[in-house]
């Protein structure tokens, strides 16, 4: 019952209504007073783990990547972006929505965060695909589920909060999601195309323009593959830490969007500030998730589910199925980092017992939360393209109910592959 009543608490909290940092933190807080049965034990952990929990030079690695995100979205790049790719594309039928993915993916390596890129692209890609005559549901579709190749692709802060929790290498988590990252912008546009062939109708225009205005427009995205292929090459020799790339990248994104004039001063202290509150809300997640954590060490809950399936006996691919439904599942009613953060605390305990790759199974869960971020009834990144674009929230799901499908296939193409997560990690 001391396992179960916290865990209940946190579910009614969250069915309330509650913040999520606040409904993480007051389900701990009880379950802890459940186990210790005084007010001194639940001090004590407070104590410690407010300040312990963000009082980390890891963590630096966060609001780094965020202000990266912000700079580079005032700075239009992500407009450069999809121009780029709407004009190359143009004569292909379903062109525009293969650029969106395109954009999406050049931009996530930017940005790290599907909010950001969602928010962008929707503004951006939106518009034009109505013009041509999409359907908003193919339309809305492609920039819910092409948003969450942000995520993917380095930098990631869901693969920094992973590293974090689990004391696995960070530069390495960031660097395994590129490969599944480039499958999953392949299969998606594959599977758009297959839509368009389809359905005709969703993607009937198709826009001639030559070939030299093509080139010209991809002329404008040399600072995006500039700031881009840095990160890479950074974090793949190693010669910086994960926070210092960040702090490279958030620079070099400032300093072109000054020097192309699109980033103000104005601009620049309105990034910074959206920086703080996003950083903000993310510590005050990890700090609810934390004291969790802590409850789940008293209730030695984790230890008792890996002896359960120990005992069992049982194939350790039907452990990894039945973890892939319990997380399809939650993710259906859950953001991408309180999932993270939850889970894991028994997770990957018993994915470590069982003898899986820590760096496979942070790509495997970044997998399983994306689908969380398009899938109803929450969906954070289809919510927010039906708030930015004016798109009916159900549309929205019709387009990203199908899209899913290469999510699927790329998460069991990893499954099945492990190495296209784990060859490019071993060659740092």
């Amino acid at each position: 019952m001391i396992s179960y009543i916290p865990l209940a608490a946190l579910v009614a909290l969250l069915l309330l209504g509650a913040p999520i940092a606040f409904a993480l933190a007051g389900s701990g807080i009880l379950g802890i007073w459940l186990i210790t049965g005084s007010l001194n034990g639940v001090l004590g952990v407070l104590g410690t783990t407010l300040f312990s929990t963000v009082a980390s030079f890891t963590l630096t690695t966060i609001p780094m990547f965020v202000l990266l995100a912000f700079f580079s979205s005032s700075s239009g790049l992500g407009e450069d972006l999809y121009n780029g790719g709407a004009k190359l594309l143009s004569s292909i039928r379903g062109g525009l929505a293969i650029a969106t993915v395109f954009a999406c993916g050049i931009f996530g390596a930017m940005a790290g965060s599907s909010v950001a890129a969602s928010t962008v692209m929707a503004k951006i890609a939106m518009p034009n695909m109505r013009r041509f005559g999409y359907s908003e549901s193919l339309a809305s579709g492609t920039i819910a589920v092409g948003s969450v190749l942000s995520i993917l692709i380095p930098p990631s802060v869901g693969m920094v909060i992973y590293g974090m929790l689990t004391e696995t290498s960070i530069g390495k988590l960031l660097i395994a999601g590129v490969v599944p990252g480039i499958i999953l912008g392949i299969i998606l546009s594959l599977v758009i195309l297959a839509w368009v062939a389809i359905r005709p109708s969703d993607a009937p225009a198709v826009e001639k323009v030559p070939w030299g205005e093509r080139f010209r427009s991809l002329y404008r995205i040399w600072p995006s593959l500039l700031i881009i292929g840095l990160i890479f090459s950074l974090l793949y020799s190693g010669a910086v830490t994960p926070t210092e790339v960040g702090a490279v990248g958030a620079l070099l994104s400032a300093i072109v969007g000054f020097a192309l004039r699109r980033l103000t001063l104005a601009g620049s202290l309105g990034a910074c500030l959206a920086t703080v509150r996003t950083t903000a809300m993310i510590f005050m997640i990890l700090i609810g998730g934390m004291i969790v954590g802590q409850y789940m060490v008293l209730s030695g809950v984790p230890q008792r589910i890996i002896a359960i399936v120990t005992d069992m006996n049982i194939n350790r691919w039907l452990v990894i199925a039945g973890i892939f439904v319990c997380y399809f599942v939650i993710s259906m009613f859950m953001d991408e980092l309180p999932l993270i953060i939850i889970t894991l605390q028994v997770t990957f305990p018993l994915i470590v017992s069982l003898k899986f790759d820590p760096i496979w199974y942070g790509v495997i869960t970044t997998m399983m939360v994306a689908m969380g971020l398009v899938f109803p009834p929450v969906g954070m990144s289809a919510f927010i393209v039906s708030a930015t674009a004016n798109v009916n929230l159900m549309n929205v799901y019709k387009g990203t109910s199908v899209l899913i499908i290469a999510i699927v296939i790329t998460t069991l193409l990893i499954c099945f592959f492990p190495e296209l997560a784990l060859w490019l990690p071993s060659q740092m």
